[in-house]
């Protein structure tokens, strides 16, 4: 009935508009809905074909990483059989006596040693050990051990009944079989385990353990790089999730995994008899996902992918609605043409110029009254807005300038703050003198100089000698805390001392390695090198190197993608970079990656090499230009040539 109504008034209202309104609204809806279709149509499309490239390419990188798997697995079940092939290690499982001293050593240089070769011939297999129920055999770290160890493991009972059929368990963690310690810390390890019961001469004998940590079971999956748009996972027979934990995709949203469980268990069961579907669809907090599976049957489990298709799709949609809006703006163009040719609106619009060229001249300050509506009413009240909008521009600007000049004034305050703290650094280092106190009055003399250094900010560039000086300064007070000092080697030629760096850019460097290069080592010399080299022709290289405990390799290779991408990733975990004394570096390395690429560009900025136990060498890249003034002021090295 309302709707009924409604129509009603709508065409009472429109019969009373004008003959040119009612052609353009005419005009409007002939080209606005063909438009609108055609482009749900095509959009549709382009979506549709979106979807199936990444299924095409998602499902090829589950299956290289699904060959990966069976690799990995036919490597276990080698190991598995060949641990078993050597009739000294089966007899010394079933003997009926204890072995001698002498036997035992032989047995452990002899087969057992050859057992611990195949694992060190395959070192992904991270465990390879026979489990016994015999009491008469000795157990030798780390290959044979007593059954009794395991008896309590979930798989004990599962794995006797398959009468030397293999099972394949996996596992969060990574447990210290030997319990050699008084608190296991609760670290996650993912591995799978390879399970088979030793059977012979129609009894019992033990089982055989092959173990491998996911992250080498499945290198793809547990790569540790993070991507914001798609996470691999594992799910066991039981509908366990394995997965990188260190990736925020997936991993750190309880949500998505929730969902992404409904939707597996959804996909195993939408089969009927048939191969179940590989891939589905959902939405999570509104957000669309992808998820594709491939089974992996020799494991009794299926490997995951979920690909997140908000971004995609939502750059689809924008671009849609972008074109439907600039066919709208096109046809409302072509309509106000037509609309304009009234001479009232003609009218209208010289009042609004003739009042614009007064309030240029400054004649008035006041807006325009034109009633109606249409383009040129809308134009007069923004045109309204803007001089209410300069008129409050000019109040706050003079509000800004009496701000300025209250920040002139602390400033002024803050310098005579400073030159009293100089000041008062003199009198004391003069004391010191007079108490013939050298160390005291040189560490107060290098103090002074950084904090002059600290609070003479020109600009944020100064010359290479200015930075140098602050760090020799750095270093002696450092100096007064060691028993064995820090020596500073500089290798800088004479020409480079004039070259343009970013000021502190250095100091936070040659910081990072007094904190924690030696971690708490002694050694008989500590050096912190400084190298400056020529690149190439518009480019230098300054290398801060030290002689401390170094970085281990994988943690290194942490803290340089960090770095890389700092200006991408900033939440990421810096903590988590560096050895165990340089983790609280990895903000400030950042920190100076990012001024240098903000103030000079992406194709410079710094890297970390190092070797443990070794040194540690952070490589800052700057171009290569002298400063020839002030704080801001500077020219092409080879220009002055």
């Amino acid at each position: 009935m309302w709707i009924s109504s409604a129509f009603q008034s709508f065409k009472y209202w429109f019969g009373r508009r004008s003959m040119q309104s009612r052609l353009v609204a005419a005009y409007i809806i002939i080209l606005v809905i063909p438009s609108i279709g055609v482009s749900n149509y095509i959009f549709k499309q382009i979506s549709d074909t979106y979807i199936s490239e990444t299924l095409n390419q998602n499902g090829f990188l589950l299956e290289i990483e699904k060959m990966s798997m069976l690799g990995q697995i036919e490597a276990m079940e080698m190991a598995a059989q060949l641990s078993v092939t050597d009739q000294r290690v089966t007899d010394y499982l079933m003997t009926r006596e204890e072995l001698g001293t002498d036997e035992l050593m032989e047995l452990s240089r002899g087969p057992v040693k050859d057992l611990a070769g195949i694992q060190t011939n395959n070192p992904n297999i991270a465990h390879l050990r026979l489990f016994t129920n015999n009491d008469r055999v000795n157990e030798m770290w780390p290959i044979i051990f007593h059954e009794r160890r395991v008896v309590k493991e979930p798989w004990y009972a599962e794995v006797s009944d398959l009468n030397g059929n293999e099972k394949w368990v996996f596992s969060q963690r990574d447990p210290d079989l030997l319990r050699r310690y008084a608190a296991d810390v609760n670290q996650e390890a993912p591995k799978v385990s390879l399970l088979r019961e030793i059977h012979m001469r129609n009894r019992h004998v033990g089982f055989i353990q092959v173990e491998m940590l996911l992250k080498h079971f499945a290198p793809k999956t547990f790569a540790g790089i993070q991507d914001d748009g798609s996470q691999m996972a594992i799910s066991d027979q039981g509908g366990n999730m394995f997965m990188d934990k260190n990736q925020k995709f997936l991993a750190r949203n309880g949500d998505l995994q929730n969902a992404v469980q409904t939707e597996f268990q959804k996909l195993l069961k939408r089969g009927d008899g048939e191969p179940a579907a590989r891939n589905a669809q959902f939405e999570v907090n509104g957000r669309p996902y992808l998820l594709m599976m491939v089974p992996v049957e020799r494991l009794q489990a299926h490997l995951l992918n979920v690909v997140s298709l908000e971004g995609a799709l939502n750059n689809v949609s924008k671009a849609q609605r972008q074109i439907i809006f600039a066919n709208i703006g096109l046809i409302a163009i072509l309509a106000v043409t037509t609309y304009f040719m009234n001479a009232i609106i003609l009218k209208n619009l010289r009042r609004l110029t003739e009042k614009m060229k007064k309030v240029r001249r400054g004649e008035v300050q006041t807006g325009i009254d034109i009633r109606g509506g249409g383009e040129i009413g809308e134009l007069a009240h923004h045109f309204n807005k803007l001089l209410q909008t300069i008129n409050d521009l000019i109040a706050q600007g003079v509000r800004k300038q009496a701000l300025t000049k209250e920040a002139e004034l602390r400033t002024l305050h803050s310098q005579i703050d400073s030159h009293f703290l100089y000041n008062t650094l003199e009198n004391i280092k003069m004391l010191a003198e007079m108490e013939d106190q050298r160390t005291i009055s040189d560490a107060l003399t290098s103090l002074g100089g950084m904090m002059r250094y600290n609070f003479k900010w020109s600009g944020e560039y100064v010359k290479l000698k200015d930075e140098i000086r602050h760090i020799r300064n750095y270093i002696d007070v450092m100096n007064i805390r060691f028993d064995e000092p820090i020596m500073l080697l500089l290798n800088i030629p004479s020409e480079f001392l004039e070259l343009e760096v970013l000021k502190m850019s250095l100091q936070p460097i040659v910081e990072n390695a007094v904190k924690y290069a030696w971690n708490g080592r002694s050694e008989e010399k500590r050096l912190i090198k400084i190298d400056v080299v020529e690149m190439e022709e518009d480019k230098i290289t300054i290398v801060v190197t030290d002689n401390g405990s170094g970085i281990e390799s994988y943690r290194l290779g942490r803290l340089n993608e960090t770095i890389r991408l700092a200006g991408r990733e900033r939440e990421a975990d810096p903590g988590g970079c560096g050895n165990a004394g340089r983790e609280g570096g990895g903000i400030g390395l950042m920190n100076v990656h990012q001024r240098i690429q903000l103030f000079y560009g992406k194709a410079y900025g710094l890297e970390i090499r190092s070797e443990e136990g070794t040194y540690t060498s952070v490589i800052m890249i700057f171009p290569k230009v002298l400063l020839t003034g002030g704080g801001n002021g500077f020219e092409k090295l080879n220009d002055r040539r």
